[in-house]
């Protein structure tokens, strides 16, 4: 795939300083596929968003997802799978029903749920990535 043909996504709306620190994109586009990176409850400021509350991240991630995907010009709407990770499985209820509040029903995207020991820090509770396909 030649490079000139992917488009890196880092929107306004997630901190610039964190994906620059860590060299990474919030997203990648080729095409009409865009590729979303694990989201996790950090907001515009780096700052984490519901310590020690399900709920309140699970909502920051599905805004950062919501972010990237717009950056690509597309909706959640477009989204076609994820992969959330939890590290309680309590938290599957919570992730579940804000989940419902971003997409549509009664088809859902796919989705592959892991339990997990832990995420990249201590105070990570869900990280989702996401595939969407934006349609011109």
């Amino acid at each position: 795939m030649n490079t000139s043909e992917m488009k890196f996504l880092k929107p306004e709306k997630l901190p610039q300083d964190w994906a620059s620190r860590f060299a990474y994109g919030y997203g990648v586009q080729t095409g009409e596929l865009v590729w979303i990176s694990g989201q996790v409850s950090r907001n515009g400021a780096g700052d984490l968003v519901g310590k020690d509350d399900i709920h309140a991240q699970a909502v920051q991630v599905f805004e950062n997802i919501k972010a990237v995907v717009e950056a690509a010009s597309g909706t959640m709407a477009d989204i076609v799978a994820t992969t959330t990770y939890i590290t309680d499985r309590p938290f599957r209820e919570v992730v579940t029903k804000v989940r419902h509040d971003y997409f549509s029903g009664p088809d859902y995207p796919g989705n592959t749920l892991l339990i997990i020991n832990g995420l990249g820090l201590p105070e990570y509770l869900v990280e989702i990535e996401a595939v969407a396909w934006v349609r011109r």
